[in-house]
């Protein structure tokens, strides 16, 4: 009886703990609006940094409030350029919560890809489908209304990079801006934008899924840094261990953050604000906006220098 009475007390222990767990991965952590900052050594010698605040992942409904307000506070960071790498929106009606939530930011240079959930509202999914290695063909849920938020980001002079090179001049320097669509849903086609630009002061890759096939591509035109979204970040996970899923074909070690894909090209993956409304839960991994400083790179032998990043609770 003694040993029936400790697997109780083990059993309802692991519930109880199961429960407190879920509570907070869906109640709390979720809402818990971060602001990662990250310094990346990818500018000439001797150039003056700059900021690039990188959005991703709002996967917005309406309703959600808190969220809105908060990336419109990020407009205080008076960032240089503003890119999002899409996912912005998860049902029809969130178009108006979008621009409400970029706000302030559209007066400000910026550009854009779009993902899978710009074009087509999330369904169920199962959550053991994330742990095979091939898994069930992407499902697409109902059409959502890209064509009119793409139109309203043109409108404000966002530059739509979807398999376009675009040369922008901020503060004084000429950026060459370049994106394919995206690659979760098989739409990439890189060979539109391939070719190196010698000229640019930087070259920027922009991409929602960060698929390898495409990272190849902007690391061998020579691109500095290249910005994608879709891992959430691994959206759970495990304290000592990380991501324990990318929904891609990158490493578990780069879903969240910056590293180095080749001898030149750095990659960054945002996190991102939101969740799937089917998946309503985060786990060590708070929803997050990242401001970039972007620097000169280091001059002499030693250029494989770590990257330093530090998440920092929400500005506003």
């Amino acid at each position: 009886m003694r040993t029936v009475r400790a697997l109780a007390r083990l059993a309802t222990g692991t519930v109880a703990a199961g429960a407190a767990g879920l509570g907070y991965a869906a109640g709390i952590e979720r809402r818990h609006w971060t602001l990662r900052r990250v310094e990346l050594p990818v500018l000439e010698p001797d150039a003056r940094p700059l900021r690039i605040l990188h959005l991703s992942d709002f996967h917005l409904t309406p309703g959600q409030h808190s969220k809105i307000r908060w990336i419109a506070s990020l407009d205080a960071l008076d960032p240089d350029l503003v890119i999002d790498t899409g996912d912005n929106l998860a049902h029809p009606d969130a178009v108006p919560g979008v621009l409400g939530a970029l706000g302030p930011l559209l007066d400000r240079p910026g550009a854009f890809v779009f993902g899978s959930n710009d074009y087509y509202g999330p369904t169920p999914k199962n959550p053991a489908r994330y742990l095979r290695r091939t898994g069930p063909r992407h499902i697409n849920g109902r059409p959502l209304p890209w064509t009119d938020l793409r139109a309203a980001l043109r409108e404000r002079g966002w530059v739509d990079a979807t398999h376009s090179r675009h040369l922008l001049e901020i503060d004084g320097r000429s950026i060459r801006i370049a994106g394919v669509d995206d690659p979760h849903l098989q739409r990439d086609r890189y060979p539109r934008i391939a070719g190196h630009d010698p000229d640019a002061d930087l070259r920027l890759g922009l991409t929602h899924s960060p698929e390898p096939r495409v990272l190849d591509g902007f690391a061998a035109d020579g691109y500095d840094l290249v910005l994608a979204g879709h891992t959430h970040g691994g959206q759970l996970r495990l304290p000592g261990y990380g991501a324990i899923v990318t929904n891609c074909g990158i490493d578990r070690t780069r879903a969240r953050g910056a590293s180095r894909w080749g001898s030149h090209t750095r990659l960054h993956v945002s996190a991102g604000l939101g969740t799937s409304p089917y998946a309503p839960v985060r786990f060590a991994c708070p929803p997050e906006a990242s401001l970039l400083t972007l620097v000169a790179r280091p001059t002499g032998a030693d250029t494989a220098i770590p990257t330093p990043a530090q998440a920092v609770e929400g500005i506003g």
